[in-house]
């Protein structure tokens, strides 16, 4: 606030200048990136006395309430084309936000950079151990993408919560750069980094970590992956990161990722002794592309290896997954103690699972930490073959990535 604002009455050029020139100087409060720029009509130039923005402030209650009354949710935020051209917390600007739809920017206004926003704002509780949260929805003719920012929640293991199914995906690849972060041509995720601030709480190491993602809609996954819709979610969730990092005051940046990314993933001609591509995993008796549709494996080195198979509206009939980075394999750390009272037993304390007739779950301690092995059905059906399969999982899985030889014992049926 200026001095005229706080000074009603004194308008003269020098109290100005002496304000402009304590905020060149860095001697004014923090002020969020996005609103450093004030245009002309903002508010806070507008409202020179009190009496005028008390009539400004009417008029906007009524809009507001005019436009959000109907929807049924309270957004702390703009309803409509986005304030000081800016949108999501202020990461994106109009072309960024268009640039999602359709890969083009356009600020022109002729209808094809029409993009609406609505938001709550990204905020924590008192104590700061649900970490921060918020949320913002960006619309255009009927199209719709959801960004939140939120802490993974360990209590739900991961393992059937719609966040894995979708984040999780065999469709989305590793955005490389030692990052923890994925994506695809409809979904994007990445953790802020733990220094800047990834976990509410710096003694908070067993916390899931805070993610921002972006969801564009249904994913057709007999399709394949379109590159270039990839690349442009990718970035969006970098520069929102970036964005969030700067608004907590970090100064360092994350880089683009595009170039470092591996190849989408591409449907796998399976073999007999290689299921999901793992090598001396066989395929069951009566498995094959009839039988659990057609297979998908996460391409490159990454946070996550996953293999799905037939998946409908996000949710896998069958699901192996190698959970190799520690941040994320401590979502299943709860999980993997209280999944079931007969536990899986490893060679010398190695780790700790369960085994039950839709899933089976080891969390093995390796030299770089927790790594999750998970076999998940959509139902009870597929019993004996994740009780085949599991054991087998783990060896392979293990050798793999070094954290080997590791054998486990099912518990006796009954």
């Amino acid at each position: 606030m200026n001095d005229s604002e706080n000074n009603e009455g004194n308008e003269n050029s020098e109290s100005n200048k002496s304000n402009e020139t304590n905020e060149s100087n860095g001697n004014s409060t923090h002020v969020p990136l996005h609103e450093r720029r004030r245009h002309w009509w903002h508010w806070q130039r507008l409202a020179r006395s009190r009496p005028r923005l008390a009539v400004i402030m009417a008029v906007t209650g009524a809009i507001v309430g005019a436009l959000l009354g109907g929807a049924g949710v309270a957004w702390q935020a703009e309803a409509g084309p986005f304030a000081d051209d800016r949108a999501c917390w202020g990461a994106f600007s109009r072309d960024d936000a268009a640039a999602l739809f359709d890969g083009k920017g356009d600020g022109k206004g002729d209808g094809k950079g029409d993009v609406k926003s609505s938001e709550v704002p990204i905020t924590s509780d008192r104590t700061g151990a649900e970490g921060s949260s918020g949320q913002c929805l960006l619309t255009r003719d009927g199209s719709r993408i959801t960004v939140q920012t939120h802490q993974l929640d360990t209590r739900f293991g991961g393992a059937g919560d719609q966040w894995a199914d979708e984040f999780l995906s065999a469709r989305l690849t590793p955005l490389g750069g030692g990052l923890l972060g994925m994506a695809s041509d409809t979904r994007a995720w990445l953790a802020v980094p733990d220094g800047c601030i990834g976990r509410p709480r710096d003694a908070d190491v067993t916390g899931g970590p805070t993610v921002i993602d972006l969801a564009t809609g249904w994913t057709l996954y007999d399709d394949e992956v379109n590159t270039e819709a990839r690349d442009r979610l990718a970035r969006a969730v970098v520069k929102l990161v970036n964005h969030y990092m700067a608004e907590k005051g970090c100064t360092g940046t994350i880089a683009d990722p595009i170039g470092r990314m591996p190849e989408p993933p591409r449907f796998l001609d399976e073999k007999k002794d290689a299921m999901c591509g793992v090598e001396g995993l066989p395929l069951p008796r009566g498995y094959g592309r009839d039988s659990l549709g057609r297979t998908l494996v996460t391409r490159g080195a990454g946070p996550v290896r996953t293999c799905d198979r037939r998946v409908l509206f996000h949710h896998p009939e069958l699901r192996l997954m190698t959970v190799e980075d520690p941040r994320l394999a401590m979502l299943y750390a709860r999980l993997s103690e209280n999944g079931a009272q007969k536990r899986i037993k490893g060679d010398e304390h190695d780790g700790y699972g369960f085994v039950r007739d839709d899933m089976g779950l080891f969390q093995a301690e390796c030299q770089t930490g927790p790594v999750t092995f998970l076999i998940r059905a959509d139902s009870g059906r597929r019993r004996a073959e994740i009780r085949t399969l599991l054991p087998r999982f783990v060896a392979a899985e293990a050798d793999r990535i070094g954290c080997g030889p590791l054998h486990i014992t099912l518990p006796a049926e009954g």
